[in-house]
């Protein structure tokens, strides 16, 4: 497991807590829990979801990541940035996570759990420190913009 120290997570994520504080206190924040199967192993997912040039392929933008706990990544051609928190190989990803266009040093957090599963492996994506009035864009997201395009890249 790769992980980084409670020091290097404070320095990362600068402001994080304090920022998203003050978020919950304008709006109560949620939570997006999505389940979806794949018909492929873990690593592959994991392979995929951490290496810039098939998220590119997948998505049809540009992505930077590096497959190391601490990097910081930008997805979709920058529209959305973040850092790696946490990286079990083949098991867990874990992302501070945050649109650009949101204010500096607001970061939701991205939890992808891979799941070996006899037909393959189902993620189960938590994603949650964001506010109620970002939560239907968020939602929708997923599916049109991880889901539906790893499902065709993957079974292609």
């Amino acid at each position: 497991m790769e992980s980084i120290s409670r020091r290097q997570l404070t320095l990362i994520l600068g402001g994080f807590c304090t920022a998203s504080a003050q978020a919950q206190t304008q709006k109560p924040s949620t939570t997006i829990h999505q389940e979806v199967d794949f018909k492929t192993t873990p690593a592959r997912i994991y392979e995929v979801l951490l290496d810039a040039k098939q998220f590119s392929i997948v998505t049809k933008a540009t992505a930077e990541i590096q497959p190391r706990a601490g990097e910081p990544f930008k997805l979709f051609g920058g529209v959305i940035e973040g850092r790696n928190i946490e990286l079990v190989p083949n098991q867990r990803i874990v992302q501070a996570w945050r649109p650009a266009y949101w204010p500096a040093g607001v970061y939701s957090v991205v939890k992808f759990e891979l799941v070996a599963r006899e037909s393959g492996t189902r993620i189960i994506l938590d994603h949650t420190g964001f506010t109620e009035d970002k939560w239907e864009g968020l939602n929708e997201g997923w599916p049109m913009r991880y889901w539906e395009p790893l499902h065709k890249y993957l079974n292609a």
